[in-house]
């Protein structure tokens, strides 16, 4: 078992992502928000600005006159991906690394992280749910509580491994059994921390559907549905995910088919294309 007080200097000693990933969902929950809006809270963080003009001014674009505002970014880009652009730099540092006791190599659970963010985005379009950029950011930024139980569960990995083959549970119940807290409560207790909104914290404690209760939370669904089809495609598995269980009544609650989410794979490879290469422009 691990510590409350361990857990909680380890919340504290974990780099934050900034603030403006935060303040920039809070403008874009509100109707009558404006680019300005948007362009005001962005451009105060220097990185994220110079990163995104940068993928403006790159050459895949050819303009005559360069862009020199996030204004323009967004004229450019639209504003959706120039969301998702700030979101993905904001919590590029704090993903990045390896999670060895997840089974993750460097690098993996970035990506993952990345690609489980758009699954979540088209899950939520084809849903027409309202709050496509806030669960592009919680599927991003769920898993973060592995940051810190990694070096746990690999010092427990033979009692972990163990329960999961003789007692036939999942992964995330078996870290629960042995560490006493399991990585979605850890991130959950994380998103907290750094003042993130309500639903995102939600999403992030529920993400794996422990609670079969909150499968009803079209929200919460739609992040389970995204992280099993990146599991499908073989993105971030882990020695976690080796262990998942998919709740096939998530498909009715969210009404969609076998035919639908094929639809929504084919297009993911498309969309995780078009952001991989803006990424790698910056």
């Amino acid at each position: 078992m691990i510590s409350l007080q361990t857990i909680m200097k380890q919340i504290k000693d974990l780099k934050p992502i900034p603030a403006v990933a935060n303040q920039l969902l809070a403008v874009v929950d509100n109707p009558d928000s404006s680019i300005e809006d948007i362009a005001n809270v962005i451009q105060y963080d220097l990185v994220i600005t110079a990163s995104i003009l940068k993928t403006c001014n790159s050459a895949y674009f050819g303009l005559k006159n360069p862009v020199e505002s996030i204004k323009d970014a967004v004229n450019l880009l639209g504003t959706d991906q120039v969301i998702e652009l700030a979101v993905i730099k904001s919590g590029v540092k704090a993903l990045s690394g390896s999670q060895e006791g997840y089974g993750l190599t460097q690098g993996e659970m970035w990506k993952y992280s990345v690609s489980s963010a758009v699954a979540a985005k088209q899950v939520a379009v084809k849903l027409s749910l309202k709050n496509k950029n806030t669960l592009f950011t919680a599927a991003l930024i769920k898993d973060i509580g592995k940051i810190i139980l990694e070096k746990h569960v690999s010092n427990a990995s033979q009692e972990i491994t163990h329960l999961v083959e003789t007692q036939n549970v999942s992964f995330l119940e078996a870290e629960k059994e042995i560490l006493g807290i399991d990585h979605a409560e850890l991130g959950a207790m994380i998103a907290k921390t750094w003042k993130l909104s309500p639903r995102i914290v939600n999403i992030i404690r529920h993400h794996h559907l422990a609670d079969e209760g909150k499968i009803y939370d079209k929200e919460i669904a739609a992040v389970y549905l995204a992280d099993c089809i990146c599991m499908m495609m073989g993105n971030g598995v882990g020695s976690d995910g080796l262990a998942y269980r998919f709740k096939h009544q998530v498909m009715k609650v969210l009404n969609l088919s076998a035919t639908d989410v094929l639809i929504i794979i084919a297009e993911f490879g498309i969309n995780m294309q078009e952001v991989e290469l803006l990424l790698h422009m910056t």
